[in-house]
């Protein structure tokens, strides 16, 4: 392939990505799930301890927000998807504690566990990826009550001066 069809191709599929990015749904993230018949979202739990979307991702907090809203916009919006909503959420099996809604700054819902708003991370490619814990002021988002959490697949490494200020 040559230099100029190969540079065509990543540019296609960049695209792609930023338009993947940018579409409007009710659970932007790896994997979107869909919402149910009532236009909510369930959260729900991975080994009774880590809250995760309905697409069976998980979901990170941030330290920065506060019950009524998200500090993450633009770049950090990119990078950590708001879960968002179209109705009332659904606590899942085993999620204890209150779930709820904020609007945020774009006019969407977004959904709160204990007063805290709801993210992805896009570093996690799969159900079980926590990669996002200590990563910006991120942390995994744990049941109320909830001891440490369990170990899984690609942990996290420090974060490194470069990731610190990405947006």
């Amino acid at each position: 392939m040559s230099a100029s069809r190969l540079i065509l191709a990543l540019f296609a599929s960049a695209v792609l990505v930023v338009a993947g990015c940018t579409s409007s749904g009710t659970t932007p993230g790896p994997s979107s799930g869909a919402a149910s018949s009532a236009g909510g979202v369930t959260v729900v739990t991975t080994s009774g301890t880590v809250l995760t979307g309905p697409n069976g991702m998980t979901l990170y907090t941030h330290a920065g927000d506060s019950a009524t809203s998200s500090t993450c916009t633009g770049g950090c919006a990119t990078a950590w998807p708001p879960l968002t909503t179209t109705g009332q959420p659904t606590a899942g099996a085993g999620v204890t504690g209150q779930l709820g809604t904020l609007t945020r700054a774009d006019g969407t819902t977004q959904v709160t566990y204990g007063g805290l708003p709801l993210y992805y991370w896009q570093g996690d490619t799969k159900a079980g990826d926590m990669t996002g814990d200590g990563v910006n002021g991120f942390s995994v988002a744990k049941v109320a009550g909830a001891g440490p959490i369990p170990s899984a697949s690609g942990a996290a490494p420090e974060p490194s001066a470069s990731a610190k200020s990405r947006y």
